[in-house]
């Protein structure tokens, strides 16, 4: 009975001493909870009226919801009284093991943090980076997506992406479609300026300004080649370029302007025995 009445006493002044801590702590975790998720929502209407990037949002509202909550554990686990000083030691040696193991994947993310910071391309735009071409479909914080003109998926790294050469044909809203043609050395070189001249005026895609320009570029081994530069608004790049390769031909036969396309001769000589 003594052991008893002893277990109580101590259960007893337990409650007593760490009681109003524990509903304390009950307390601040519930409200902190509550007010962190105003916070965060208030945060996202902001960087909404902001016109901060779509895929920089869940991002940056993650990474500050994970931060406060984790300050507000801290909080709670001092105010029960838990010393915080070999707490935070164990913490600092396991991120620097579980950091070693990952430090790969800590690239990546610390490529996709570089990535939606400073967002040298958008979902939507084409890029061409470490020998892949797409259609920027998702950017992760580990990895960026893309989708290639035959509709395949390719998965990029962020870390090796963040780092590397990488071509943006979608940043600028103008592009310059530069076209080589070539006539035969026997057509008339005028004729064939003019009848591109037609083309490109008949064409309302292709801009005024900056103006085209055509100018005969080379005499080849076995045509007269002209260089064409016109420029379009980029979603028109491929439009313009492949309906202008088809309508010169067109417009070359029905002006009897040859394109030629090389040929060799070959001479026979008979020996005499």
């Amino acid at each position: 009975m003594e052991n008893i009445s002893v277990y109580t006493e101590k259960v007893i002044s337990m409650v007593i001493d760490y009681g109003p801590k524990l509903i304390g702590a009950l307390l601040l975790l519930v409200a902190g909870l509550w007010i962190i998720k105003i916070f965060v929502r208030w945060f996202v209407r902001i960087m909404v009226k902001s016109n901060v990037d779509d895929s920089l949002r869940p991002f940056l509202r993650s990474l500050l919801a994970n931060l406060l909550k984790t300050l507000l554990i801290i909080s709670v686990l001092v105010m029960i009284g838990i010393e915080m000083t070999s707490f935070i030691a164990i913490l600092a040696a396991a991120g620097l093991a579980v950091g070693m193991a990952l430090s790969g994947t800590l690239q990546n993310f610390a490529g996709g943090v570089m990535i939606l910071l400073f967002r040298p391309f958008r979902i939507g735009d084409f890029i061409d980076a470490m020998g892949f071409a797409g259609t920027v479909k998702e950017i992760q914080v580990f990895n960026t997506i893309l989708k290639t003109p035959d509709n395949r998926t390719i998965i990029i790294p962020n870390g090796g992406l963040s780092g590397s050469a990488m071509t943006n044909f979608s940043a600028e809203t103008k592009r310059r479609v530069d076209m080589s043609f070539g006539i035969g050395y026997n057509d008339n070189i005028d004729k064939a300026r003019e009848t591109i001249w037609e083309l490109i005026r008949s064409d309302q895609r292709i801009l005024k300004e900056p103006e085209p320009f055509i100018a005969v570029s080379e005499l080849a081994n076995s045509s007269v080649n002209f260089v064409v530069r016109v420029w379009v608004n980029t979603p028109e790049y491929w439009n313009v370029f492949y309906d202008m390769h088809e309508n010169v031909k067109k417009k070359f036969d029905e002006n009897k302007i040859s394109i030629p396309y090389p040929q060799t001769d070959v001479h026979i000589h008979q020996v005499k025995k």
